[in-house]
């Protein structure tokens, strides 16, 4: 056998497998200390160990058998697997909404990388198609591929090229848009599409999935449905984010751009709306209303682009015992604005009062935000808040702190005037700071005291 066909492999991996005259891709019947296990044996990333052999098991899953406790290894067969889904045009049914799908990349756009094991963009929205064809029940896509970048890479280059592209399709008459996108910074660009693009007559709904297309728990699929139905027959008219609701495959939520938040690093229903409900529920054939006040899907083709960000903003996190010389950095470094994530109502040590008097002094602008994430700035209890106010120091009300930078990022863009970035900050373009929070607009459950464990055995899981 050459090397070839042994993906991956070197060592003590790479010789078991030439012991047992077995292949990658070849199907194994494999007999170990800890029991028998069947299935194809996969590529290993090259970065990986020579102590385990890859086996993805008929449930669809990986597993890796420590090479030390195979006894027994036989192929039974061999078809190397094509993980390239072919693009499809996409049929044009009369009578159903017209629905752009503007591909960015990620999870919701990949799959698997054998090579370095890595999930890596490489379907395009075409292939999308391929991979879900109930799409073509709910609307007549039309798809572009826009980028193909994880959403770390997403910055105001894209974020601009992003709001030009959208406000082109509702001039062309677009019923709705679904933006695929990874979810690290989904709400970030829910936020900045909200001030970029505003007044749309159509829903505009971004949504990614936590899990890649080749895995079986992958929240694509249903990702694209919820999104697409949405997108095509909703009546709200804003820049959503559209993920799982619960863990389960029941249904999707809608949550505002400027009020949504990835909150797991792994969980299907990661983004939450923070300090408000949801807008909707959606399932494949149904949209079930949550918030009675929305804005309205209009049939007009109006819509305000605004594509506009200064990268001279940035985030300062607050921590116990922070130096003055941090602020100073920032500054000293051509930051034009500073978002400060605060403790409690909206504190900083005194430590840092000097910096942030020679920062006003500068022209910086500067905005207070949470650490808590729910709730209100209150910068008028404590001398703390008072002190800051004083120095220059601007409450953001409970604006959350990513919404904050992507606000300010926007605004900067296009003014630097100290009273209008004040006004333009503190004036809410669709509920990024709201007058108060709903009463369940913050509900965090603690697992383990026994109302909650009650509520999770008989309501929910």
């Amino acid at each position: 056998m050459t090397d070839d066909i042994f993906q991956g492999y070197k060592g003590e991996a790479l010789e078991t497998l030439k012991k047992f005259n077995t292949r990658v891709w070849g199907q194994a019947e494999i007999i170990t200390s800890r029991g028998p296990f069947s299935g194809t044996i996969l590529p290993r990333s090259e970065n990986d160990d020579d102590k385990h052999i890859v086996l993805k098991i008929s449930t669809g899953y990986n597993i890796g058998i420590d090479i030390r406790t195979i006894q027994e290894m036989k192929e039974t067969g061999y078809k190397k697997a094509s993980y390239k889904i072919p693009e499809k045009e996409f049929p044009y049914t009369p009578g159903l909404p017209k629905v752009k799908l503007f591909g960015t990349g990620g999870t919701i756009a990949s799959r698997l990388d054998y090579r370095t094991g890595a999930v890596i963009p490489a379907f395009s929205p075409g292939e999308l198609y391929g991979a879900v064809p109930e799409l073509a029940d709910i609307c007549n896509l039309e798809t572009e591929k826009v980028f193909a970048v994880f959403s770390e890479n997403m910055g105001p280059k894209q974020y601009i090229a992003l709001a030009k592209a959208i406000g082109k399709e509702i001039e062309k008459g677009v019923d709705g848009i679904v933006i695929g996108h990874g979810t690290d910074t989904l709400h970030h660009s829910g936020a900045v599409l909200t001030f970029m693009v505003q007044n749309s007559p159509v829903p505009i709904i971004l949504v990614g999935s936590q899990r890649s297309s080749d895995r079986p728990s992958s929240d694509a699929a249903l990702n694209l449905m919820h999104a697409m139905h949405a997108a095509g027959h909703s009546d709200i008219a804003e820049v959503m984010v559209c993920m799982f609701g619960p863990t389960s495959d029941e249904y999707g939520l809608l949550h505002k751009g400027t009020r949504v938040r990835k909150m797991h690093s792994s969980y299907r229903s990661t983004f939450r709306t923070i300090g408000d409900v949801p807008i909707a529920m959606v399932s494949r054939k149904e949209i079930t209303h949550i918030q009675k006040k929305y804005k309205k899907r209009r049939t007009d083709r109006n819509v305000e682009i605004f594509p506009y960000f200064s990268d001279e903003v940035t985030m300062l996190y607050y921590y116990p015992g922070m130096k003055p010389d941090t602020l100073d950095a920032l500054v000293d470094a051509g930051y034009r604005g500073v978002i400060i994530v605060g403790t409690g109502l909206g504190h900083v040590n005194k430590e840092l009062y000097p910096a942030i008097e020679r920062a006003h002094a500068k022209g910086v602008h500067m905005f207070m935000t949470l650490q808590t994430i729910w709730g209100f700035v209150h910068m008028f209890v404590y001398d703390t808040g008072r002190d800051m106010m004083a120095k220059g120091i601007i409450p953001a009300g409970n604006m959350l702190p990513e919404v904050a930078f992507i606000k300010l990022g926007w605004i900067l863009g296009q003014t630097d005037d100290p009273q209008k970035v004040k006004e333009m900050m503190l004036t809410p373009i669709n509920d990024e700071i709201t007058s108060r929070e709903p009463y369940n607009g913050y509900l965090v459950y603690q697992g383990g005291v026994p109302e909650t464990e009650d509520f999770i055995r008989r309501v929910h899981k």
